[in-house]
């Protein structure tokens, strides 16, 4: 009796399916639409993100251990962590050394150097911890900013906030953190398809 609680609890613990989130249930959204522009055509759409997200997940299997344990320190879902980092850097392969082309964005999570001191190595615990906490705190700062908002609302803000460090937020009809609309969008796709194998 005592072995098979101890196993029940054991599977509930590590369960795939399981959330522990405080920002709200990301397969519970719905699903976003990836609209594509005459000059994005050949890198956009359902087809070309789920071709990324089933490349990006083998190499995120070498960060899930330090992905959960960053997400249950801050009651974050470990699938939109990993989300970002496939947003901002394909799981590394877009960086060399570290860092963008640019030399500007550092790490995983893209922390950008101008504005903030990059703690630890690009694919450290460390970096993965302190830009989740930037995620988190640009959550928590729409949450406050507007409690009226549902947590859906609020979690896309916290998402544009983390991307465009945006001072004023919009309406969310239409997402403001990149050109063509869709930063916010591509990341609850990846982190819906994320959470939907191990995340």
């Amino acid at each position: 009796m005592v072995t098979a609680l101890l196993l029940l609890g054991l599977s509930a613990l590590f369960a795939p399916s399981m959330s522990y989130s405080c920002y709200g249930d990301i397969s519970a959204l719905q699903a976003p639409t990836i609209s594509c522009t005459a000059v994005r055509a050949q890198d956009c759409g359902p087809a070309v993100l789920r071709r990324t997200v089933e490349a990006d997940v083998i190499r995120l299997r070498k960060y899930e251990v330090p992905i959960k344990r960053v997400a249950r320190r801050l009651c974050l879902d470990p699938a939109l962590i990993a989300a970002i980092i496939s947003q901002e850097s394909r799981a590394g392969l877009l960086l060399n050394n570290g860092w963008d082309q640019g030399q500007q964005r550092y790490g995983l999570m893209q922390i950008d150097r101008r504005y903030y001191q990059p703690y630890g190595t690009w694919d450290s615990e460390e970096h993965i911890n302190q830009c989740s906490s930037m995620l988190v705190a640009g959550i928590n700062e729409v949450r406050a900013k507007h409690p009226a908002w549902n947590w859906e609302r609020q979690l896309r803000g916290g998402i544009c906030t983390y991307h465009a460090r945006a001072g004023n937020l919009q309406i969310y009809d239409e997402d403001p953190c990149s050109s063509d609309n869709n930063y916010v969008n591509s990341v609850i796709s990846r982190a819906q398809y994320f959470k939907r194998n191990g995340f």
